[in-house]
């Protein structure tokens, strides 16, 4: 099994990343997909991501731009050129999908495929059709990309490279507030009556003892009374809206996310004009499992420390910020609430987890532990029920094979290749056929799962499971590298790992690096964070610090005249003592050995005058 190591093996993704995104001195767009608003901005922040969130990584300061980074960006420029290039690179993108009434475009290209053989996507689909994914990718890459430009303004002297910096800034505001707005309209609250068939579906996960269907309802009518409240009195701006009446009705359930897109009949916002049209939305108006944890994960950078301590929003962002982060604590509360009802099997436990169509998939069930982990990191919950949820993970890793060898036309490595396919309802209404989205990101998605769990939990033992498991997940996808051509040490070839799967394609998928990479952040955040505090050696520690400066002060006061040298060594002992004392409670285990190595020192000053005195 291999550890990781995220400084390491980001420096080798990005010596790949360099090579293959520009070649005779051009950027190139694309890989695997073509170029499109989704896969582009993920070639981006497989660069961007890292250079804004990890300190080491940071290229908006050239003079302190690590060595080993520049080795492996060479091939962009050196430490002044490649801020310049990321500047050019990126309005580029900004500009690219923006049409001709200046307002920005969130369309998916070929990442949307048909439903109907023979039946290609119109070009209206592929170019007009908004979907969520860009809109969450866009306020990632958006925030990143204004994080970037304040910085490296501070060291800008030349004109005309701060006016390119001015024209990029405002390029990348309008786009976050569209894809903000986006994200507003693409809410929805689907309700449903109580038999109706989404309502025994929901009735039928969450009941795990075989209670009466009426008590069920009424049981999980309590648990979810706040959030229902929450949404009828709170949910005013975009979709989502008029709901009191129906969600009032105590014969009716209810489910809350995102559409794929903009939810038909999704009212428009109010804002500038600057901030572009708002197109008329198409989206069915129920949540998609895939959309909603995309759409999370995004949103969550709008209130992360490093967006509050630069301030990268505006006034006007800042309050459509606030309407989304309750947006975000009402979804992630209400897929909590249903993942873990009851007192027994936790309904996430019972895999597959069935969606309320009545469809059912391991990849549904990791989605779910995706969103309950996100919810579990704003709450300090017991290492039992993480433990719990750490072990839907294990068992998806076996399930998906992973950690267990495939047979022969093993089922489960269709969540590999060809991947899980769900149907964009309401797609078809801008006329062609209803079109379909394809994930086949089981792997990165269930590692960075892992390791968020693993940076929650306070038992040491847990923890070191987890992280095991985490190790056998990224020995898995470091088989799963492609391993010539363009995409060499990107991803992604399953060949590599399922020898039963098709070779596929060497250019590298951006859509699947773009998530290893996302992996290798959070393995980043997990070993910068403090280690886990252990009470017993936190114990051990202060039992031996004790002896220890006990034992000092006896030397102190028993010894006769010292020489200086003798005095210098009592002198450093202090100061390791005092030292092991300021670290014990968040080290204790460096606290235990330096006051062993004390504990040693002052033995052999006893020994030596036990010896001269024949004692």
């Amino acid at each position: 099994m291999r550890i990781i190591q995220p400084r390491q093996q980001l420096i080798e993704i990005w010596q790949a990343f360099a090579k293959a995104s520009q070649q005779d001195e051009k950027w190139v767009w694309g890989g695997r997909d073509q170029p499109n608003s989704v896969s582009d901005a993920e070639q981006l922040l497989c660069l961007m991501r890292p250079a804004t969130e990890i300190p080491m990584f940071k290229l908006d300061k050239p003079n302190e731009t690590a060595d080993d980074v520049l080795e492996a960006l060479k091939n962009l420029g050196d430490s002044v050129a490649l801020p310049r290039r990321l500047i050019r690179v990126l309005t580029e993108y900004m500009e690219t999908y923006t049409d001709e009434t200046g307002t920005p475009i969130f369309s998916a290209g070929p990442y949307l495929t048909s439903t109907t053989p023979g039946q290609e996507p119109t070009a209206t689909q592929l170019s007009r059709l908004s979907v969520v994914d860009s809109f969450a990718i866009s306020v990632t890459l958006s925030l990143a990309t204004i994080g970037f430009v304040r910085v490296f303004r501070e060291v800008v002297r030349r004109p005309n490279l701060r006016q390119e910096i001015d024209t990029l800034e405002r390029l990348a505001k309008k786009r976050l507030s569209a894809a903000m707005l986006g994200l507003l309209r693409s809410f929805t609250v689907n309700v449903f009556p109580v038999d109706s068939e989404p309502g025994l579906v929901l009735c039928r996960t969450v009941n795990q003892v075989g209670l009466p269907r009426r008590q069920v309802v009424d049981d999980l009518q309590n648990a979810l009374r706040e959030i229902n409240a929450r949404l009828r009195e709170n949910v005013t701006i975009g979709s989502g809206t008029g709901l009191a009446e129906s969600l009032e009705n105590p014969n009716k359930l209810f489910e809350c996310g995102w559409s794929w897109g903009i939810v038909e009949n999704a009212p428009r916002v109010d804002v500038p004009k600057e901030v572009g049209d708002q197109p008329e939305g198409v989206a069915e108006s129920a949540p998609y499992l895939y959309f909603t944890a995309v759409a999370l994960d995004g949103i969550r950078a709008l209130f992360s420390r490093r967006t509050r301590l630069l301030g990268l929003l505006d006034e006007q962002q800042q309050r459509w910020a606030q309407a989304l982060q309750l947006r975000w604590e009402l979804t992630q509360s209400y897929w909590s609430t249903i993942a873990t009802f009851g007192t027994g099997i936790w309904p996430l436990e019972d895999i597959p987890w069935r969606t309320t169509d009545n469809v059912e998939s391991d990849y549904f069930t990791l989605l779910v532990t995706s969103i309950v982990v996100q919810h579990l990191v704003t709450q300090r919950r017991p290492d039992a029920e993480l433990a719990r949820v750490g072990g839907v993970l294990e068992e998806l890793a076996n399930r998906s094979r992973i950690t267990r060898r495939p047979f022969d036309e093993d089922p489960a490595l269709n969540l590999h290749h060809p991947g899980v396919s769900f149907n964009l309802l309401g797609s078809e209404k801008v006329g062609g056929p209803q079109l379909r989205w394809t994930v086949t990101d089981f792997s990165p998605v269930l590692l960075r799962r892992v390791l968020h769990l693993a940076g929650l939990l306070r038992d040491v033992s847990l923890r070191d499971h987890m992280l095991t498991l985490a190790g056998r997940i990224w020995e898995h996808l470091l088989q799963r590298r492609i391993s010539e051509g363009d995409g060499r040490n990107l991803w992604d070839n399953p060949h590599g790992v399922f020898r039963s799967l098709p070779s596929g394609d060497l250019r590298p998928s951006w859509y699947y690096t773009r998530r290893v990479i996302d992996c290798l952040i959070t393995a980043a955040d997990l070993v910068r964070a403090q280690p886990v505090r252990n009470e017993r050696l936190e114990h051990q520690a202060s039992d031996l610090l004790a002896e220890a400066e006990h034992l000092f002060a006896q030397e102190r006061l028993n010894s006769l005249f010292h020489s200086k040298g003798i005095e210098d060594t009592l002198k450093n002992i202090e100061d390791r003592l005092s030292r092991a004392r300021q670290i014990m409670h968040e080290r204790p285990g460096t606290a235990a050995v330096i006051a062993q190595d004390v504990l040693r020192d002052l033995d052999s000053f006893a020994a030596a005058r036990q010896d001269s005195t024949g004692l």
